[in-house]
């Protein structure tokens, strides 16, 4: 009755969870109460919170504001508030329940957790990003209600150098099992023969007795393959487990042809592992696959050798702070599919369990990675303040943390890498005592999962000296951030590595290394989509190295990107704006690299609000054979494809009308991009993402508002205010525009356009029924757009 499964993900509207809990668990999220203060007595079964904020979790608290340049969080926080907040919720249990476990699961909450029950103290959680269990058998009531109360507390700030939320921001689970059961995160799949005739699944069962004497067990387990149909079922013998002890059971299947689990394929099977003399039961999907990295040749998967072509990707779901519904990363991993990305690095913490569930079932490799610091607390850029970060917690709490991820992620197939740091700044000349923490880390992964190999992030190898002292020799896979060109030669001078870019940018240098360097196992790239946080100042809250914006709108970076990634035919064309001159600020610590000069502002339109015959700078990313610039239907001149991947590129006397790129490979026509020049802003046009809404907290629609001109044509310089509304089963539940230094409320009905856009965010009420959501502006014709409300698949939240 253990909870160990997920959600599962349709990768086009409908998402649903995966059959992997039973009936002793329930999802804890509803019915909580909320404070923005820190109340003596709150956490005492008897205390009034009665004048508290009735709510669901997950919630971020932070992401509500108000923004303000006086929030202690700082640039680096994005300038969201801080402090503590406390939850608490009145729960009842059945008395049929009174000679059961109770357990109750966080998948994660921000930051510096107490959790009390009825008054009495379950345990703390420095950091916000592991999932963590608390047994509260023996302190909860079978006859009146209980109450469950949460303290969380980022008060120290700058806390870190993103944006990371503030409460209850992952779901939370009850559990009751029988005192026989098996383990939290105890089962475990692993396939270690693997070949498309025959694949060898292991099997391990972790059982405790929490009885109070002896008793003989034994475990069966049964297969089911993608299509549900069991293929193998087996019963381990009979063994004693004394009272408070637990007991590893191990069963072998011999799978015939398998169906591999591949990102073009992500063919999933499920492990039911069930306690015989008890029934207490666990699901575990999992997916057959072998894969390795190779000194010489890279990454390779069930006998195939591609490049990793990733991107990073911080936790935070733009207006939506960090509770982040599974649909929004759903429709974050679809884009950056379709550019051909392949890979996520999760930068810079463990994922939610749910979006590892979702890059199972995508096909989406990752590197899942732990920490951004280990002993040695890290400054913000042009900055000597020292972070409040998990350095201060590190030495106690790293081995629990490091466990807690491991046992909860190692069945998910789509993980072939972990990262024990980012960029470490312990890793420095003069310093020893990395190597004994690097060493203890790196023990602990493979104790706990003997499969999977280990990096780190490194930053500036070649000045820390790692690369001649030993210390990356010690790595399974060298990773280094960024200067590709040194991790190439290190390579050159070591063969024996195996090497992979842990963070690099979309840098056509940088590309040519990976193209062309067999060893050179992925790169990735930071990052997949915009982030809030780590500002370069005010007015900035937000990162804008996305190859995607906060609103999923595609940058010109997911133009470059896909030209080197997919396998499609695609051309698509820009307009380059020189970034003005700007002196760049002088570092201030000694070692950071100068910042990269200003990077050009590329645009997709042909709207430049300049007087005909003034000559524009236009690109053409494409990776076809060649490209014919069509203006008004008149030929610029054919370009070939570039050697070197860069795009091609052409001035143009800037006229009205349509700007069109042809490509064609071998003659024919295979893609084509057209711009046309738009005219004065006249009414709003809405696109939705789904018509049929169903009523979970993790799913969600995005309604977009257009501003057009008179043709349909996007207005891109636009910044009308957009106000929604709504009638019926919906509810608007964020609004955004991917404006960097808009301070106006994600949590508002109202958003200025940008670049001629925005966003709603809308979440269904009901089961059933139909509502419309309304957008009007002063000056513009509005528009609406009807949505259905529907139930939740079975088994969904």
């Amino acid at each position: 009755m253990i909870r160990i499964g997920g959600m599962a993900a349709a990768l086009i509207f409908i998402l649903s969870h995966a059959a992997a809990g039973s009936p002793g668990t329930q999802l804890f999220d509803s019915d909580w109460r909320f404070i923005n203060a820190d109340p003596p007595g709150a956490a005492e079964e008897s205390f009034d919170d009665s004048s508290w904020r009735p709510l669901d979790v997950p919630h971020d608290w932070s992401i509500e504001g108000p923004i303000d340049q006086k929030n202690p969080t700082g640039k680096a926080g994005g300038f969201f508030p801080a402090g503590v907040g406390w939850y608490r919720k009145s729960f009842d249990l059945s008395p049929e329940d009174s000679g059961e476990r109770i357990f109750v699961d966080f998948d994660g909450v921000m930051a510096n957790s107490d959790v009390y029950i009825n008054g009495f103290p379950l345990g703390h959680r420095p950091y916000g990003y592991v999932s963590f269990r608390y047994e509260l058998t023996g302190h909860v009531f079978f006859d009146r209600p209980n109450v469950m109360a949460v303290r969380c507390d980022n008060s120290l700030q700058p806390a870190s150098r993103f944006y990371c939320g503030a409460g209850i921001y992952r779901h939370v689970h009850l559990v009751v099992a029988d005192p026989i059961h098996l383990d939290h995160w105890g089962l475990y799949v692993t396939t270690p023969k693997v070949s498309a005739n025959e694949a060898t699944v292991h099997v391990q069962a972790a059982v405790v007795n929490q009885s109070d004497s002896s008793r003989p067990i034994s475990v069966k387990t049964t297969i089911f393959d993608p299509d549900g149909v069991a293929v193998a079922s087996g019963q381990s013998p009979t063994q004693p487990i004394a009272a408070g002890a637990s007991l590893d059971f191990s069963q072998d299947f011999t799978l015939a042809r398998p169906h591999r689990w591949d990102i073009d394929q992500p063919n999933l099977y499920r492990a039911v592992t069930q306690v015989v003399e008890t029934g207490d039961e666990e699901t575990a999907p999992f997916g057959i696959r072998e894969f390795h990295f190779d000194a010489s040749t890279g990454f390779w998967l069930n006998g195939r050798n591609f490049k990793l072509y990733g991107c990073c990707l911080h936790a935070d779901g733009g207006a939506l702070g960090m509770a982040v519904p599974l649909s929004v990363w759903q429709r974050r991993l679809a884009a950056l599919k379709s550019i051909g990305c392949n890979a996520i690095r999760t930068a810079h913490n463990p994922p939610s369990p749910e979006f590892l569930d979702l890059c199972d079932r995508m096909g989406m490799l990752v590197m899942d990675e732990m920490f951004d610091v280990w002993e040695v607390g890290k400054t913000p850029l042009l900055s000597r303040a020292v972070l409040n970060d998990y350095h201060l917690y590190f030495d106690d709490w790293w081995r629990a943390d490091v466990t807690s991820s491991v046992l909860r992620d190692r069945n998910h197939p789509c993980i072939v890498l972990y990262s024990a740091g980012n960029e470490i700044h312990d890793i420095a000349p003069g310093r020893v005592r990395y190597f004994a923490i690097f060493r203890g880390l790196d023990d602990l992964y493979h104790q706990l999962d003997p499969t999977r190999p280990v990096t780190l992030a490194l930053l500036r190898p070649n000045q820390s000296h790692v690369y001649s002292n030993g210390f990356a020799a010690t790595m399974d896979v060298v990773g280094q951030n960024y200067r590709e060109n040194e991790l190439v030669a290190a390579h050159a001078a070591h063969p024996d590595w195996k090497i992979i870019g842990t963070e690099n940018r979309l840098d056509p240098q940088a590309w040519l290394l990976l193209r062309d360097t067999p060893a050179y196992a992925g790169q990735f790239i930071w990052t997949g989509v915009d982030y809030l946080g780590e500002s370069a100042a005010w007015p900035m809250i937000a990162h804008s190295s996305g190859l995607f914006d906060r609103t999923l709108w595609p940058a010109a970076g997911a133009f470059q990107a896909e030209t080197w990634w997919s396998k499609a035919p695609t051309v698509h064309i820009v307009r380059v704006i020189a970034p003005p001159y700007r002196r760049l600020p002088a570092t201030v610590e000694a070692g950071i690299d100068p910042a990269p000069p200003p990077r050009p502002q590329l645009l997709a339109d042909w709207s430049p609000r300049q007087p005909p015959g003034h000559v524009e700078n236009v690109e053409v990313h494409t990776n076809c054979q060649q490209v014919d610039l069509l203006l008004n239907g008149h030929s610029l001149g054919v370009q070939h494809r570039h050697a070197d991947d860069t795009p091609l590129r052409w001035k143009v006397p800037y006229a009205p009308g349509t700007l069109q790129a042809i490509a064609t490979n071998a003659g024919q026509q295979v893609a084509s991009d057209t711009l046309r020049t738009a005219g004065a802003p006249a009414r709003i046009v809405l696109t939705a993402d789904r018509q049929n809404l169903p009523n979970d907290w993790d799913d969600v629609c995005f309604v977009r508002a257009m501003v057009s001109d008179s043709d349909g044509q996007t207005v891109p310089d636009a910044t009308n205010l957009i106000r929604f509304s709504i009638s019926g089963p919906g509810q608007i539940i964020a609004v955004d525009n991917s404006d960097n230094s808009d301070h106006d409320s994600f949590t508002a009905s109202q958003r200025h356009a940008y670049r001629g856009r925005c966003l709603a965010i809308i979440r269904a009420t009901a089961d059933d029924g139909t509502f419309t959501l309304s957008a009007t502006a002063d000056g513009l014709a509005g528009a609406s757009i009807q949505l259905n409300a529907v139930a939740a698949t079975a088994g969904a939240r």
